[in-house]
């Protein structure tokens, strides 16, 4: 069987289905493949058609050109949104988590190439399915602390349960593993050359019933872990649930690279880091389910706070890279504003 749905999404969403190998292509290159409401739509109907398809065996989800899976969602139009007063972006939002859940339960292999950039909803596209492939070119990260968010997509689900505290480092830092410490920090599983991913489409489609024998075929080492090397000292200043304490220990550290990092956090939203912080501490005893829905009321919520319209803009509409924070300081963000954050009542779920 073949069919070609794209239409359904305009050319910036490629689906096709043949001979058991479902194909769901990213195609916004110039923006990174980012994410859009028409293409979220797209993606959760194709995988609820396929999943009571008897002629499809596996999914695979890639991205079109040479710079990367998924930079994330379109930001510039959730900055408009916000910036106006809208309502969109939560709509979009829920959309989209809803069919990070989908992936995450979906029956069938569903195979992620992860070649290139893989930000914010590129992670959640890729990183909860089941065959999830890293190439020398993959960067991987949740960046959001630096545009006034946090982490989403179910990210602080997976960063919660990295070892040891290097979830903790990614999250609030906004930095991103290379193809090992994307494997090592339980966002990937295998590695394959980048130059050997047309060889392994091909063998996909040849014979897609065999997607993890094939994909283990074509594995191969994924080289440094720069992080994983690092932990002694990230999980030395990291275990803690105070962001002051963290900066602290960070900054105060012989190793001259976690001295670095604490003058990295201090550049990112303080709103951010401490909703990032508690957000991930909470994960770690919930259901990907249960996150999705916190992580939609701190979405909601930081929609209603003026950082995240200004790091938008500091860091991708004006460029300046100065973005002024409100509050500014880590000290004047008070429990009490991270706990009605955490708690926002958003009237409806993800779920229902």
């Amino acid at each position: 069987m073949t069919t070609d749905t794209a239409t359904a999404a305009g050319a910036e969403l490629q689906l096709t289905a043949d001979n058991g190998l479902a194909r769901i292509t990213l195609n916004r290159p110039r923006a990174i493949n980012a994410l859009n409401q028409p293409m979220i739509a797209g993606i959760v109907d194709s995988l609820e058609a396929w999943r009571n398809d008897d002629s499809v065996a596996a999914v695979l989800i890639d991205g079109a050109g040479e710079r990367g899976l998924c930079a994330g969602g379109d930001i510039r139009v959730i900055y408009e949104d916000v910036k106006s007063g809208g309502n969109e972006s939560r709509w979009f939002w829920r959309d989209e988590y809803a069919m990070n859940v989908a992936i995450s339960e979906y029956p069938k292999p569903y195979i992620a190439l992860m070649d290139g950039l893989v930000m914010g909803g590129g992670v959640g596209v890729s990183a909860h399915g089941s065959i999830r492939i890293v190439t020398e070119r993959s960067k991987v990260g949740m960046p959001e602390t630096g545009i006034g968010f946090a982490p989403d997509v179910g990210g602080t689900y997976l960063l919660s349960r990295a070892p040891g505290q290097l979830g903790t480092h990614l999250a609030l830092s906004g930095l991103t593993a290379g193809p090992a410490d994307a494997i090592a920090c339980g966002l990937a599983d295998t590695f394959v050359s980048s130059e050997r991913l047309a060889d392994l489409r091909a063998a996909l489609a040849a014979n897609p019933g065999q997607a993890a024998a094939i994909v283990a075929d074509f594995a191969s080492e994924p080289g440094p872990t720069p992080f994983l090397d690092a932990q002694e000292w990230i999980d030395e200043c990291y275990g803690s649930d105070s962001v002051e304490q963290i900066v602290e220990r960070l900054g105060s550290h012989p190793d001259a690279e976690a001295r670095n990092t604490a003058e990295i956090l201090l550049t990112k939203a303080p709103t951010s880091l401490k909703v990032t912080l508690a957000s991930l501490r909470a994960a770690r005893s919930m259901t990907l389910r249960e996150v999705i829905e916190q992580e939609y009321r701190v979405s909601v919520a930081l929609t209603e706070r003026p950082d995240l319209v200004e790091g938008v803009r500091a860091q991708i509409i004006d460029k300046d890279r100065n973005p002024q924070w409100s509050p500014a300081f880590l000290p004047e963000v008070t429990s009490a504003d991270v706990d009605a954050i955490l708690n926002t009542d958003t009237a409806e779920g993800v779920f229902g």
